[in-house]
């Protein structure tokens, strides 16, 4: 038997197996942005599944939504409150992330700073509202 057949056959079962999975049910999971503090333990993280954007907090899901926009102006949002309580963060996304999120944004004739302004605002409203109603 020679070391090419062996390394064929051995491809050809890892192959079975990825496709065998797919069919089972697992849905692909693409990763776009992750915020790590500095000893580079994982915060926070976007993923695209399934069309939508998932934002992932502390190991649960804190929301999805098909609002790329709004996922990285959240996960842009936790960054500073990290920052503004003394822990330094990394925050890092891919340009598929960026380009869909401006996009969007461009698409309501906005950039994407007035958009996270706009969203700041309408989240202090709705929490200006909650104390109220306590």
């Amino acid at each position: 038997m020679s070391i090419n057949s062996k390394i064929r056959r051995e491809a050809k079962k890892r192959n079975t197996a990825k496709a065998g999975a797919r069919e089972a049910g697992d849905v692909p999971i693409e990763p776009h942005a992750e915020l790590r503090d500095q000893s580079g333990r994982l915060l926070a993280g976007i993923v695209r599944r399934e069309g939508e954007w998932v934002l992932g907090m502390d190991g649960q899901i804190a929301g999805s939504t098909d609002s790329a926009a709004h996922v990285l102006a959240m996960i842009r949002r936790a960054a500073a409150l990290h920052e503004a309580q003394g822990t330094p963060v990394r925050l890092t996304w891919s340009d598929a992330l960026k380009d869909a999120a401006q996009a969007e944004v461009a698409e309501r004739g906005m950039s994407f700073e007035e958009f996270e302004a706009q969203l700041e605002q309408s989240m202090a409203a709705a929490k200006a509202r909650t104390d109220d109603a306590r």
